[in-house]
């Protein structure tokens, strides 16, 4: 299979690709891991006739702490990158740690943070635990910049919020109040396989009793979602093995399952059941974010 031939732009600003994109709208597409795009260019799923890469800008590929901010992780930073990243191991391993469980280690050194968000794949992995920890994402375009959690870019699947002249910038993880958090991931082998239910949870838990949680669900949704019936029974009270217990069966009746080749709509909403308990436990248990 061969790329179908295209101009190729490598601009050295975000607002040099932003005009880039302006310019030849609908005709163009961002080029920055490529480990989405190229496979769909090469089984002639899309024809773009203009590649704008933002490999090269240098402010987005970056992780680091802004105090007052949070944890800055820009766009075209990999998956290796976060998965090795001092700063992020520091902060926040449950995000680590879920970058690790991206496809195959060829993948997860070439594949962007970014570029996973915006593919919007219902069974992305690091949306998930992202949301959880109510990460907020920086939208460029030519005119102006804006801010919204994360959780609010998803339209649908492989549709976004971004407009075709704007850039996925970066994602910011603020400083929060969370003791814990985790991502759990169901997939039919070990390694290199996409989520069949992906669930992540952060927890705020003082003197045994659940202060704060937010719960995120991936593949069982048409975008990536928070299990909000069940963050809303679980603040307040004390933790007990039948209130996880409970959480789990309140989580499976939220989540909107498919089925497919990978497993039926039910075998989808008792693993949601199954891992919303295991990820709140390891949250509560950890001590660790």
């Amino acid at each position: 299979m061969y790329l179908p031939d295209f101009d190729y732009y490598a601009p050295d600003s975000v607002a040099e690709a932003c005009q880039l994109l302006s310019q030849f709208g609908d005709s163009a597409k961002v080029l920055c891991g490529g480990t989405d795009l190229i496979p769909k260019m090469k089984h002639e799923l899309i024809s773009p006739k203009v590649m704008i890469s933002i490999k090269k800008i240098p402010d987005l590929k970056k992780i680091e702490y802004i105090p007052g901010k949070g944890v800055v992780i820009g766009a075209t930073s990999t998956h290796n990158d976060v998965v090795f990243s001092e700063v992020m191991q520091g902060k926040y391993l449950s995000v680590s740690n879920a970058a690790g469980t991206m496809a195959a280690n060829q993948v997860r050194h070439i594949g962007t943070v970014g570029g996973n968000i915006v593919s919007a794949v219902p069974s992305a992995d690091m949306a998930p635990i992202l949301i959880a920890l109510n990460a907020n994402a920086t939208i460029v375009g030519p005119d102006a910049e804006r801010t919204l959690p994360l959780e609010d870019v998803f339209t649908g699947p492989s549709r976004t919020v971004l407009a075709k002249n704007e850039i996925l910038t970066e994602v910011v993880i603020p400083d929060q109040k969370m003791t814990g958090s985790t991502y759990f991931k169901f997939a039919l082998r070990k390694a290199g396989a996409l989520a069949v239910v992906g669930v992540a949870a952060a927890v705020q838990v003082e003197d045994g009793i659940m202060k704060d949680v937010r719960v995120a669900l991936g593949a069982v949704a048409p975008t990536p979602m928070r299990a909000k019936k069940t963050e809303e029974f679980l603040k307040g009270k004390k933790i007990t093995e039948e209130l996880l217990e409970e959480a789990g069966k309140i989580a499976c009746t939220e989540c909107k399952p498919i089925s497919d080749f990978r497993a039926s709509e039910e075998y989808r909403r008792d693993l949601v059941r199954i891992y919303v308990k295991r990820a709140l436990k390891r949250a509560i248990d950890r001590g660790h974010i």
